[in-house]
């Protein structure tokens, strides 16, 4: 079957005097018969192309699935009466999430089962989730297309009847103290949460509307304080945030605001007693803790707990009744600090492998002298631990089975560092089973992300783990971009600086060539997302250093998409890209951006994955990449593009179905590389 063409229909574009002709620009009309027909071209010539690898995946799937404890339950956490859990059974997609008395299984009762749910649908997924405080209801929002439009619904879980409310576009919501008001944010058209509403159960006519945020870059969010006390609304952009409270004992009172907007400051905000203890970044880019007295929590009030550090990120607070706990990052590895309030008492909790990940578990108690905590790395699979504060001691409440014989011992895990072309030195992680060559003969799967200041996760796969025992290296790439080394990273990878995110990763890649970890031949390299970006820019840049090439759900299409700011998330986006209808920066992202820097040169083997319903990156832009690839590149190596026409920017949603897309992916890898 010859691969699918895609007809050519010009559609000129003129901005700063520049013209560019998008010969598939029709591909935006979801829907259309025309597209809808290409689309299912290409996945039946992906399936006509991977055919030959079906045994394959069903092994790959096989093993992957052999590896995971199908009757499982999560590690139960405490709040109020109750102790709430999920569990997944063997041949279902989905969680069920339940709730019992402590340490009483006879007591269980089931609060959403997610498999009932999903009955004749073929996505679903969960987004609210929140109990009201004298636990009798549950707010929860289902998503049932992928395009995150969720809807808003409350059991009673005394009764176990769903009341009336059914509202739509949800994104956030958090309850009142009287468990009878909830405050909830909804979505504009962009799917932006723009207003912030209060509902009262029972109640009939319009909700009331308490906040409404016009500047389009920025996306609003309520939630609770952990004391219970309070109720917050924050209105985030990329770059600055701005932080309002209610007593939650007088739902219909006014909203203060702790401290007012200011371009590039960001804060957040944590309950203690009479004061707020606010994580803010008003003095260095890496973060400082002070204190503020509820209330005057303004800056005028606040006093320092924790100064600024050059070179330690403050991640995130966590704030309890007697002490607090950070997340700090350091030399591009995750640190917990506790802090007691009663002596001053701070220290970190040990940490004995070179890479890792740890970051808090579910705290819902503030009066507590336990701390949980989840910690994993590439070698170690999920693990929770509580850790008591007062003995600082640790016990294992729970750690992911790895079924099949799995040792952790018959793999290693190392940190490296490559050397950019400016002199910066770039964390690299890398995995591989104890006595894998490292002569070059090696295949090696090397990962990247690079944006939005998040840091690429270093946790367990069981899935992994069947490229690893085939001989496989896995390496990842924390590029500037991400936050490894905090917010500066960040910085060194976005806007004007986005290009180093490209370069950076093509040193990694050269790195290892050099030290022998792999060939070029045998270099696989994977990404998602902003990730898919990074894919599709290196691939441009350097398309002979890649063997082949898996990009999913890929943002490639980043000058049309900047330029259109009706999309979702476009405005917001000026803060991590740029605006394109500024010249200067319409030049930084037409140099990089991947479909219009597609050229007529050899391109490496690839797989595209993307989703019909994704909300976040617009199917049509992996679409219109892989057609103008098609028409450009100029060798005959594998060009493959799978569309799931019935998910989102995640993929499938239930778990057999998305071990069954990563059973593809690793298939082709595996049967493209020399």
């Amino acid at each position: 079957m010859p691969p699918p063409i895609a007809p050519a229909h010009a559609h000129t574009v003129t901005l700063h005097g520049d013209t560019r002709v998008d010969d598939y620009f029709w591909l935006r009309e979801k829907g259309s018969a025309e597209v809808t027909a290409y689309l299912e071209a290409e996945n039946a010539y992906a399936e006509e192309q991977m055919a030959s690898t079906a045994a394959l995946q069903k092994t790959l799937y096989d093993e992957i699935l052999g590896r995971i404890q199908e009757n499982d339950q999560s590690a139960p956490y405490r709040k109020g009466e109750f102790e709430y859990y999920h569990r997944t059974e063997e041949g279902k997609q989905y969680r069920t999430y339940c709730r019992r008395e402590p340490g009483k299984a006879e007591t269980e009762d089931v609060l959403l089962d997610m498999n009932a749910l999903a009955e004749g649908r073929p996505f679903l997924a969960l987004g609210v989730y929140e109990v009201s405080p004298s636990g009798r209801y549950l707010a929860f929002s289902l998503d049932e297309t992928g395009f995150r439009d969720y809807t808003l619904q409350i059991k009673d879980l005394q009764s176990g009847e769903l009341l009336s409310e059914r509202i739509q576009k949800v994104k956030s919501a958090a309850w009142a103290s009287d468990d009878e008001t909830l405050f909830y944010t909804v979505d504009d058209e962009t799917k932006r949460p723009h207003q912030v509403l209060r509902h009262r159960l029972g109640a009939r006519g319009a909700d009331a509307l308490v906040y409404q945020e016009d500047d389009e870059r920025f996306r609003v969010a309520v939630w609770r304080s952990r004391s219970g006390e309070y109720v917050f609304r924050g209105a985030f952009s990329h770059t600055t945030s701005e932080i309002g409270f209610i007593s939650g004992s007088d739902p219909t009172g006014g909203w203060r605001v702790v401290a007012e907007r200011r371009q590039d400051h960001e804060y957040d905000v944590a309950h203690h007693g009479g004061d707020f203890l606010i994580r803010t970044n008003d003095r260095g880019r890496n973060f400082r803790i002070v204190r503020a007295p509820v209330d005057n929590p303004g800056p005028g009030s606040w006093q320092e707990l924790i100064a600024h550090r050059n070179g330690v990120m403050l991640e995130s607070l966590d704030v309890f009744e007697d002490f607090y706990v950070l997340l700090e990052r350091e030399t591009g590895l995750p640190y917990l600090r506790v802090s007691r309030f009663s002596d001053g008492d701070s220290h970190r909790i040990a940490i004995d492998e070179p890479v890792y990940s740890i970051h808090p578990g579910t705290n819902e108690e503030f009066a507590t002298a336990v701390y949980r905590y989840r910690y994993e790395s590439l070698t170690t699979p999920d693990s929770v631990f509580d850790y008591d504060v007062r003995s600082k001691s640790r016990t294992l409440v729970k750690q992911i089975e790895v079924l099949g014989g799995y040792d952790p011992s018959d793999y290693e895990s190392e940190r490296l560092w490559a050397t950019a072309q400016d002199g910066t030195q770039i964390p690299v992680s890398v995995v591989y089973k104890t006595g894998t060559p490292k002569d070059g003969s090696a295949p090696m799967l090397l990962v990247g992300y690079g944006s939005y200041g998040y840091p690429y996760p270093t946790g367990f796969s069981h899935s992994r783990v069947s490229l690893l025992d085939r001989g496989f290296i896995y390496a990842i790439a924390h590029i500037r971009g991400g936050g490894e080394l905090g917010k500066p990273w960040h910085d060194q990878g976005r806007m004007e600086n986005k290009m180093n995110s490209f370069t950076d990763f093509i040193v990694v890649a050269e790195y290892l060539l050099a030290k022998r970890y792999t060939t070029s031949g045998r270099l696989a390299i994977q990404g998602g997302s902003a990730g898919g970006l990074l894919m599709g820019a290196v691939s441009n840049l350097r398309p002979e250093l890649f063997g082949a090439v898996v990009t999913l759900v890929p943002f490639v299409d980043v000058l049309n998409t900047m330029l259109d700011d009706t999309l979702p998330l476009t405005v917001g986006e000026y803060e991590e890209w740029g605006n394109p209808n500024d010249p200067d920066a319409y030049a930084r992202i037409k140099a990089y951006c991947p479909y219009t820097n597609i050229g007529a040169h050899p391109y490496p083997t690839m797989l595209v994955r993307t989703s019909l319903n994704d909300s976040q990156v617009m199917y049509w832009e992996p679409a219109k990449y892989v057609a103008k690839l098609r028409a450009l590149k100029t060798n005959d190596k594998p060009l493959l593009f799978k569309i799931n026409m019935d998910a989102g920017h995640g993929g499938a949603s239930g778990r057999y179905d998305y071990l069954k897309e990563t059973a593809l992916d690793y298939a082709f890898i595996l049967t493209q590389l020399q």
